[in-house]
């Protein structure tokens, strides 16, 4: 398959736009469902993820075929952040998350990547992104019997609910297990269609405002507002997906056969990362991530021109513009995304504890015990700890925690090699 790496050069070609609009197809049900179970604008992130697709290329130099849409790490604290500081307040901390990356991205230029395995060891991280996942759990069950997102309200009749947000469910598993081709890639597009045809003859679908919407309109963009508690509570949620950016550029370069921890460099990729994501921020998006669906697109297609990342990051701005798609996305009835939710909540998790089993850790060691037990107990938990006016909990606590016990218990091992 060396004869493959010439096509991974960068060649911009009218020809493309096609298979860029498929490539976006492929991200399109993880892209705006962020946004769909967070209460942000679905137009603003279909524009940020374009817009910031667009910007890694320019800081990788365009060599990596990858595409970065919304972030599925971020849904728990997104959603307290709104209820809780609003939109603009949340988008403070997520500008912030953004910053993380960049300094991790110094840091490796600096020392190299090993300074993120001393910092950020599977131990540490494992638990922190089963966290993020369990700690939702509550919200998709409450959104799949038809209540809203913190159960103090019915909205669709609990049978009804539960007879969509299955079906959903249960389509979104066929296809993840059975599917074949593009439909392999596509399992959450899929069950959401479902679940929308399925909600139609229920007369849960209010048409009404995509009716009011125009063709033609600008996004809603969100500007963000200095919020310390905000950047205190989001910025250590930014721990999981920094890691997880590792595996998904050692998975497109294990496709393309082209070294991209070298060239253009792990750590322009993570600066890529994150000023797309504190660029989205800016705007009031979700927080952007290099997206393993389009990679599973790329291997499918053998497509392994980067130019074709540029065709979906400019189809999906051009979408964002289209005020009835937004409208219509926002018609999606909550059980349908609760449905995906049982599904995505529970994987989430489950990357967390394949993070720790395939570390090959001791999990009895005294010292390995006592970080996984109080990482989960104190993030599942709620506990929080203030100064002031500012709290810290959930998630943003549990990732604090992690690091500073990895840090401070006697008995860690020197490190080896590379994480890489």
């Amino acid at each position: 398959m060396i004869h493959q790496e010439i096509d991974c050069n960068y060649k911009l070609r009218w020809k493309d736009s096609i298979l860029g609009a498929q490539m976006l197809f492929v991200a399109l049900g993880a892209l705006v469902l962020v946004p769909l179970l967070t209460g942000l604008n679905p137009n603003v992130a279909l524009f940020t993820a374009g817009a910031g697709t667009l910007l890694f290329q320019l800081i990788t130099k365009g060599k990596v075929p990858i595409f970065l849409g919304s972030s599925f790490a971020f849904i728990a604290p997104i959603i307290y952040g709104v209820q809780t500081w609003g939109i603009a307040g949340t988008m403070c901390g997520l500008v912030a998350a953004g910053g993380f990356y960049m300094l991790l991205s110094c840091l490796i230029y600096l020392r190299g990547s090993n300074i993120l395995h001393t910092i950020l060891p599977p131990i540490v991280t494992g638990p922190v992104i089963m966290v993020i996942g369990l700690i939702l759990a509550p919200v998709a069950v409450f959104m799949a019997t038809g209540m809203t997102g913190d159960g103090s309200l019915e909205i669709v009749p609990r049978n009804t609910a539960l007879i969509i947000s299955f079906s959903t469910l249960g389509i979104t598993l066929v296809v993840s297990l059975l599917g074949k081709g593009i439909f392999k890639l596509i399992p959450i597009l899929c069950g959401i269609i479902t679940g929308y045809l399925l909600s139609l003859p229920f007369g849960v679908v209010d048409f009404t405002p995509v009716k009011e919407a125009a063709w033609f309109a600008v996004p809603s963009f969100t500007f963000p507002v200095w919020n310390l508690e905000a950047i205190l509570f989001i910025v250590p949620v930014a721990i999981a997906p920094a890691i997880e950016h590792f595996g998904d550029i050692l998975a497109i370069q294990s496709v393309t056969k082209k070294d991209y921890i070298k060239d253009p460099g792990i750590h322009r990729t993570m600066l890529g990362d994150g000023l797309a994501t504190s660029f989205a921020a800016l705007l009031g998006g979700p927080p952007n991530t290099t997206y393993s669906e389009v990679t599973g697109a790329v291997t499918l297609t053998k497509t392994f021109n980067p130019a074709i990342m540029t065709w979906a990051a400019v189809t999906a701005i051009i979408l964002a513009f289209v005020g009835k798609v937004g409208a219509l996305l926002q018609t999606i009835p909550s059980p349908v995304m609760g449905g995906i939710m049982l599904l995505l909540f529970g994987a989430i998790t489950v990357v967390g504890l394949n993070t720790l089993i395939r570390s090959q850790e001791d999990l009895t060691a005294p010292r390995n015990l006592c970080i996984v037990a109080l990482v989960l107990v104190m993030g599942i938990g709620g506990m929080s700890f203030s100064a002031g006016d500012f709290t810290v909990k959930g998630i943003g606590l549990a990732g604090i925690i992690g690091v500073l016990l990895n840090l401070i218990l006697p008995g860690k091992k020197a490190v080896k090699g590379t994480i890489l």
